[in-house]
């Protein structure tokens, strides 16, 4: 049985908290959070607190919190001997550095608290400044996702930055796809099916082999008639900014 504390209460933390929860050999022995009103979501008040002097005991202590909260929450966490890990993709181990046994345990996934989702699909990506350390974190990883991975972390920055453009960036493109299909009266569900051939299509094929569109083609002409429908400025720029980054890519220009 490994036992695990969570500090935090947002996304990461509550389908930390779910998955953990469905695992016979996890533990869970408490939820450190600040907002008291949000912990209620965890269990019960033995289960919980707000309060760093209450802590107890855990093997792993895993902080679920924003990158500028790592270095400062950590050191509440005065209890020796146990291995302190965070969740972040952009953070380096180095973070916990006031504590001898540090790691990182990184879920490469993209969490909302009213999204369920099957944390078994989710990469796992995991660092520990001591063998015994990563020895614990796959085994705490393996009984929660079928993909789990050793990522130091330059590679975890990587990682980081490349999500970052295939979801972050990928979905304010909905936004912006959905703007304009408001702004026309066009229902939005529309695109859906093209939105998951997109998705599908990437596991057979390389992104660079999957492009299509007109930047591809370097079809000029629908171009600029999508440059003269688009009201919105940044939108505009965006688009022209794309489209050039595409043609280069391919070998046209703009």
């Amino acid at each position: 049985m490994i036992k695990v504390s969570i500090l935090g209460t947002g996304n990461v933390a509550t389908h930390l908290f779910r998955a953990f929860s469905n695992s016979a050999e996890i533990e869970i022995v408490q939820v450190i959070g600040r907002n008291k009103e949000a912990l209620q979501a965890f269990g019960t008040e033995e289960k919980t607190t707000t309060d760093f002097s209450r802590l107890k005991f855990s093997d792993i202590y895993i902080v679920a919190l924003s990158d500028s909260s790592i270095n400062s929450v950590s050191q509440e966490i005065t209890i020796n001997n146990s291995l302190i890990v965070h969740t972040s993709g952009n953070t380096p181990m180095s973070a916990l550095s006031t504590h001898q046994r540090r790691g990182v345990f990184y879920p490469l996934q993209t969490f909302s608290k009213s999204n369920e989702l099957d944390f078994k699909n989710v990469p796992v990506c995991l660092e520990a400044n001591e063998e015994a350390d990563l020895a614990l974190l796959k085994k705490l990883a393996h009984l929660v996702s079928e993909n789990v991975y050793e990522i130091s972390t330059e590679q975890r920055k990587s990682l980081h930055l490349a999500a970052v453009f295939t979801n972050n960036f990928t979905n304010y493109m909905y936004h912006v796809g959905s703007e304009i299909c408001k702004e026309n009266n066009v229902p939005f569900e529309i695109l859906s099916p093209l939105i998951q051939e997109t998705a599908e299509k990437i596991k057979n094929l390389s992104p660079f082999d999957a492009q299509t569109g007109p930047a591809r083609r370097g079809d000029h002409n629908t171009i600029s008639n999508h440059l003269e429908q688009l009201n919105n400025p940044e939108y505009k720029a965006v688009y022209e900014l794309l489209s050039k980054s595409i043609e280069k890519t391919y070998g046209k220009e703009l």
